[in-house]
């Protein structure tokens, strides 16, 4: 009961500090949250053997704890993915500040003159597995939106998220701003999950980034709103009038490129007038890739496939293991994708503007992509700098979620001593 207590008001003591902070951020300038985000990717990389030591303390908790290995690339941090870091850093900072931005204005007869501008949303809580670099975008995106942040990682990333933190931290100092405003949870007890849950007096929005096992208990016990961040349960469609050298390079780089990302493509539909030419080239290409497919009764004669069970319908492998089955045409593969998707990521490949039109208007995932690998269902690659995660729900915030989304708005009404009558 001792320790309840105490991670209660650990957590009560992080939140009153954040809603502080939050109050200050909402009218710093532009140029300071610029300043303290590029100070903080100059941190980054002048500590990046700090933070390789520490992730090495990680990537051994990892294997102790038996991680898959999709779970340990998404935890594995190389100099590559710290310049990675660093960039998003930089670019976030560069971006034009959304705080303040006029949406829309318009004159009423009455005489008022109204504005609808873009407002921080407050304090946000992130909860988030494995993957370190979270702890830098998730800190850029919420500062440059003029929100204080509450980042809870996974206890797999314990070491390296501290490390990523301390140097976000130098940057507000640097920039004379709160530190406060990006606050880590200095616990791995899983209570202080629970606890950020029910915090509805201190955190205005919890964002889940992690597996359906995290999303779904956030989802069931929050009392926070939440931004949704369902599986990755991405399907590529190949319509029967598919270029097949397209094809091939879009589906082999959605499944392959890195296949422990939630924009990693999992299920392939073929069109059945081209599953014995284009279908077998890519499924046997995939196979000499090293990916395992499992494959309807369609596809069970060429040699090498697995069949595939009901299970490995709507099903997320973040691994080097492939769903695919034929389908009748652009409508039953779209029956497919509504019955088995997740609403995150979708893509049909064809040169047929009437399938494509069909595709785009018929399905309501987050994204939709035509003709291009679903591995850029990324907000540093929508030109965001940076995301937050890849929000499936339809309230508020949809796709990638970078610092525009990450703000609500408000009215600002001007009259001139007018009165209404």
């Amino acid at each position: 009961m001792k320790d309840e207590e105490n991670i209660s008001e650990l957590m009560s003591g992080i939140g009153q500090r954040a809603k502080a902070a939050a109050a200050q951020l909402a009218y710093v300038s532009a140029a300071l949250k610029a300043q303290a985000l590029t100070a903080a990717a100059d941190a980054v990389w002048d500590a990046r053997a700090d933070i390789l030591e520490a992730n090495a303390k990680d990537l051994a908790f990892g294997r102790d704890k038996g991680l898959s290995d999709a779970m340990m690339d998404r935890l594995m941090l190389d100099e590559t993915r710290i310049q990675g870091m660093v960039d998003g850093l930089r670019s976030v900072a560069a971006q034009d500040d959304p705080v303040g931005e006029t949406l829309a204005e318009w004159d009423r007869p009455s005489g008022l003159h109204i504005k609808r501008v873009r407002t921080p949303l407050g304090v946000i809580g992130v909860i988030y597995e494995s993957r370190p670099n979270v702890t830098a975008d998730a800190g850029a995106l919420c500062l440059k939106a003029g929100n204080a942040v509450i980042l809870r990682g996974g206890s797999e990333s314990f070491h390296s998220a501290r490390a990523i933190h301390a140097c976000l931290q130098k940057g507000l100092r640097e920039a004379g701003l709160p530190e406060d405003a990006v606050q880590l949870v200095p616990t791995r007890d899983r209570a202080a999950v629970s606890e950020m849950l029910t915090m509805t007096d201190l955190i205005d929005v919890i964002v889940p980034r992690g597996g359906k096992g995290l999303v779904g208990l956030v989802q069931r016990e929050a009392r926070v709103p939440v931004f949704s961040h369902l599986e990755g349960i991405v399907h590529i469609y190949i319509d029967a009038a598919a270029d097949p050298e397209k094809a091939l390079r879009v589906v082999l780089n959605a499944k392959t490129r890195r296949t422990g990302i939630c924009g990693a493509a999992e299920c392939l539909l073929i069109h059945r007038d081209v599953a014995d030419t284009i279908g077998k080239g890519i499924i046997r290409a995939l196979m000499d890739a090293g990916v395992e497919m499992r494959v309807n009764a369609d596809l069970a004669g060429i040699e090498g496939t697995v069949p595939a069970q009901d299970d490995d319908w709507g099903r997320e492998y973040l691994d080097m293991v492939m769903a695919a089955r034929v389908v009748e045409n652009v409508e039953d593969a779209i029956a497919h994708i509504r019955r088995y998707g997740s609403s995150h990521t979708d893509c049909i490949v064809t040169e047929d503007p009437a399938a494509v039109e069909t595709f785009m208007m018929r399905l309501d995932s987050a994204i939709l992509m035509h003709n291009a690998s679903t591995q850029f269902a990324d907000g540093g690659e929508f030109g965001m700098g940076a995301e937050i995660g890849i929000a499936t729900g339809k309230m508020h915030a949809r796709g990638p979620v970078g610092a525009a989304q990450l703000t609500s708005f408000k009215y600002i009404v001007t009259g001139d001593g007018t009165v209404r009558g």
